[in-house]
């Protein structure tokens, strides 16, 4: 199989699909891997270390799209990479179709077969393709709302982790999942008041068991997110429904009871966000002020920190790519029902029920996919 890899075209976009090191497992395991002159250059690694590995570089993405019979990416295609998709093509790479509805369309109008790292499951119930991704946005979360909190970008001029004779910063992390979780234990070794909110009370249960010295836990009824989000210095919006858009859990009116200057950081944007006030922005403008409240709400925050993102993102996702190459995509999903889990769309049709519930699109099970 020829399996491409083009340049990441969205603002401020430094990770890439493939490390060398990835390039050079599939290319022994007798496929040809075509790259893009660039590609890398963002996560550190050169067209040197790519040809060293097997690979073939080229000049643009068009060379790319037009050879290879899988397209291997990290974010979205881009309106212009949509274009150059074609029927027998397989894309691997995030999608996030539940809020773009743009996306969406475009990708069933090119007969592509796509599959998202963000649906594959495991044996646990996990998304394995997601949780390095998940790691870093919410290790990266209580980091970029510091900053946000800074006077200079408009925040509160707090200090989460306080001095002494001041006290910490308080934040919320909404959600208990990994995004949370990671989220909660930076904000608490950076010395703050922190706090995760989450509805299952299993979680609630293992975070008190694992980290009770370290943060606190709450109930997330309305009442309950209503008050904290009231009090907190810095929320993080971490909730996640697989595949499907973000419920919105903080109302506009709710920004009015915050403290002027308060952050806002919503890691859930790329699946539409948690707060009825989110909007996507990009690392060139990363925050807006709402109501005097500042908000920082970048799609993409793993690409802040491309080469730890990228490996972390390969490390994941080669055995799945080793999979769709050796056997097809048709063949190894079949043998695989949480590689099935990621088949969004194929042949013009909507394969992944959440999303077509969120954009109102009727939906064909991937295992009626499997025999169009």
């Amino acid at each position: 199989m020829k399996i491409g890899c083009p340049s990441e075209i969205k603002p401020q976009e430094f990770r890439v699909g493939m490390t060398p090191s990835t390039a050079g497992e599939v290319a022994r395991h007798n496929h040809d891997v075509i790259v893009q002159s660039g590609a890398g250059n963002g996560a550190g690694f050169t067209d040197q270390d790519y040809t060293d590995q097997g690979a073939l570089v080229v000049d643009s993405a068009a060379e790319v799209f037009a050879t290879a019979d899988m397209i291997v990416k990290v974010k979205e295609p881009q309106a212009v990479e949509r274009k150059m998709l074609r029927e027998d093509q397989v894309l691997f790479t995030y999608l996030h179709l539940a809020p773009d509805p743009e996306q969406t369309r475009d990708l069933m109008e090119s007969g592509a077969t796509c599959i998202a790292y963000e649906t594959v499951t495991d044996d646990n119930g996990g998304l394995p393709l997601l949780a390095p991704m998940s790691e870093v946005a919410g290790r990266l979360a209580p980091q970029v709302g510091a900053w946000t909190l800074q006077k200079a970008n408009g925040g509160r001029g707090i200090l989460l982790g306080g001095v002494p004779g001041v006290g910490p910063g308080k934040v919320v992390v909404i959600g208990g999942g990994v995004v949370g979780t990671h989220a909660a234990r930076i904000a608490a070794g950076m010395g703050a008041d922190v706090t995760v909110l989450d509805r299952s009370l299993p979680r609630l249960r293992y975070l008190d068991d694992a980290f009770s010295r370290d943060f606190g836990n709450r109930y997330a009824s309305a009442a309950t997110t209503a008050e904290l989000v009231a009090e907190a210095d810095l929320v993080i919006g971490a909730v996640l429904i697989p595949g499907a858009a973000a419920p919105k859990l903080v109302s506009r009116a709710q920004l009015s009871t915050m403290k002027p200057g308060a952050a806002i950081v919503d890691v859930a944007i790329d699946q539409g966000g948690c707060f009825e006030t989110s909007k996507a922005t990009t690392h060139e403008d990363p925050i807006y002020d709402v109501d005097g409240i500042m908000h920082y709400c970048v799609a993409n925050m793993p690409g802040a920190v491309a080469r730890t993102s990228t490996i972390a993102l390969t490390n994941a996702t080669l055995p799945f790519l080793l999979s769709l190459a050796d056997k097809g995509w048709a063949d190894a999903c079949a043998e695989d029902p949480h590689l099935l889990e990621g088949l969004n769309v194929h042949k013009g049709k909507l394969t992944y029920y959440a999303v077509g519930k969120a954009l109102g699109i009727d939906v064909t099970s991937p295992q009626l996919a499997l025999k169009l």
